[in-house]
């Protein structure tokens, strides 16, 4: 089946969007790991159109920063005086020289749902029809409100696409819409925009008025209908953002789970579009897997995880745990209730367990940091164990510092590593210690005071009370002190 690449796309973005009730842009709200605009960017690249241009408006220097980073390709017209969206149409087009030849194809900014597919579609509809607009329609279950598309009984041309509010009954009935999603021949859309009025109740240039200047000009006007009326809805509060972000949601795990995912309960799982995975992975409930996170093929992740910008490996197991730009070794083991910050990269086997935060950390082949710890800053090495409630010292108020620990270590609990400081090879370090110097390979590192019991301080510091009551009974018992 050929491709139709046009002549350009035109993305309708200028609006302000009062309903969300928010200092963001409407077009800027995000929604499983991409804005709005950012989502009808990525449906109108795979037109692989020769020209895109962004109509921007309200909030125009925060859109096109994020156009800069998302879409540097496109090109922005700002729409500084919202007339309508003929005139924002019109405005796109000076942007690109005025009159193009070949096919335009204009979105709007705030339809996230929409596929690349379907503007392909359009794109085609258009072409081999021969039209000089095609509308882009959906049957929905509920029409009320929109715009109804009427149709010629004999040719199934587009004849009239009537407001709500002035069609009849039996207009009221067709379950057909207008989408806002156009597909124009670019001379005739030009020269048609040059004849929009503006004596209507808004004082606006309305681009679908161009479909009856057209059709009067004996011109042909097609529609293209969507196979998911979903596709097609716009984003206008907060409620509307929920829902199409769990039908894209939705659309993300079954893709998922048909490339061999196993997601226990979709209802709780969420996706990023920028996640991938590969096959046998297994997803536990309360899941939330974000930007370019990876899964390795047989991983097993949850319950109650978030992992963002994380790669795990083949055969790791991640449980109950917050990871951030890390990387999780295969068959590693993470959790449950670890933290893991940006810069870890665990290695094959490597272990990180319960109530353990790292950052910036390299544990190596095998090595476990079981529990109870902060690993900041630090490089472990190979099959080493670092004991329970280990701190890894590494900020002195003003600056970060380093820790290395060696390979095949044993370290004991409640050890402090005051940074810069490197531990050997093959080192042990005693239970309630605090290193600040270098350890040789092979040493046994104490540092530590020695104990001292100052025997009878309870009863003369503390008499009478329930800790010296229960001293004296222990003595009067047979082979207590005293």
């Amino acid at each position: 089946m050929s491709v139709i690449r046009p002549a350009a796309v035109v993305v309708l973005a200028a609006g302000e969007g009062t309903r969300m009730k928010s200092a963001t842009p409407k077009v800027l709200h995000e929604l499983c790991g991409r804005s709005l605009v950012g989502h009808v960017l990525a449906a109108a690249d795979e037109l692989g159109p020769e020209q895109l241009v962004v109509v921007v408006g309200h909030a125009r220097e925060q859109v096109t920063a994020h156009l800069a980073e998302v879409a540097p390709q496109a090109r922005t017209a700002v729409q500084a005086r919202r007339n309508g969206t003929g005139h924002a149409v019109r405005i796109g087009l000076e942007e690109l020289g005025g009159v193009l030849d070949g096919t335009v194809v204009v979105v709007c900014g705030d339809t996230p749902l929409l596929t690349g597919g379907t503007l392909r579609a359009l794109a085609r509809t258009h072409t081999e029809d021969g039209n000089a607009v095609t509308v882009l329609t959906a049957e929905v279950p509920d029409a009320t409100g929109y715009g109804r598309i009427v149709r010629d009984a004999a040719s199934g041309a587009v004849t009239a696409i009537v407001e709500h509010k002035d069609a009849s009954d039996a207009q009221r009935a067709i379950r057909e819409i207008n989408s806002g999603v156009f597909a124009f021949d670019g001379p005739l859309l030009a020269e048609a925009l040059g004849k929009v009025r503006t004596d209507n109740s808004q004082g606006e240039e309305y681009l679908t008025d161009v479909l009856g200047i057209l059709r009067e000009a004996g011109h042909r006007v097609g529609a293209s209908v969507a196979g998911d009326h979903h596709e097609i809805a716009g984003i206008n509060n907060r409620i509307q953002l929920s829902e199409a972000r769990r039908a894209l949601n939705g659309r993300l795990l079954r893709e998922a789970m048909l490339a061999g995912v196993t997601v226990v309960d979709p209802a709780s799982t969420w996706l990023d579009v920028t996640v991938t995975y590969e096959q046998d992975v297994l997803v536990h409930p309360n899941t939330l897997l974000q930007g370019a996170t990876h899964l390795g093929q047989g991983a097993e992740v949850g319950p109650n995880s978030r992992l963002r910008d994380t790669r795990v490996g083949a055969g790791a197991r991640v449980d109950n745990t917050v990871s951030e730009g890390a990387e999780v070794g295969e068959s590693a083991s993470v959790g449950p209730y670890a933290y893991l910050r940006p810069g870890t990269r665990l290695g094959l086997k490597a272990k990180v367990g319960t109530y353990v935060e790292t950052k910036n950390a390299v544990v190596g082949e095998g090595s476990k940091v079981p529990h109870l710890s902060y690993v900041g800053d630090a490089t472990i090495g190979e099959f080493t164990n670092i004991g329970a409630a280990s701190v890894f010292v590494n900020y002195d108020g003003e600056h970060k510092h380093h820790t290395t620990i060696g390979s095949h270590c044993r370290t004991g609990s409640d050890n402090m590593f005051v940074a810069p400081v490197t531990v050997g090879d093959g080192v042990y370090t005693a239970a309630g210690s605090v290193i600040t110097k270098d350890v040789p390979p092979g040493s046994l590192a104490v540092a530590r005071g020695q104990q001292r019991n100052i025997e009878g301080w309870v009863a003369r510091k503390r008499p009478g009370s329930a800790a010296a009551k229960a001293a004296e009974a222990a003595a009067r018992e047979p082979g207590g002190a005293g």
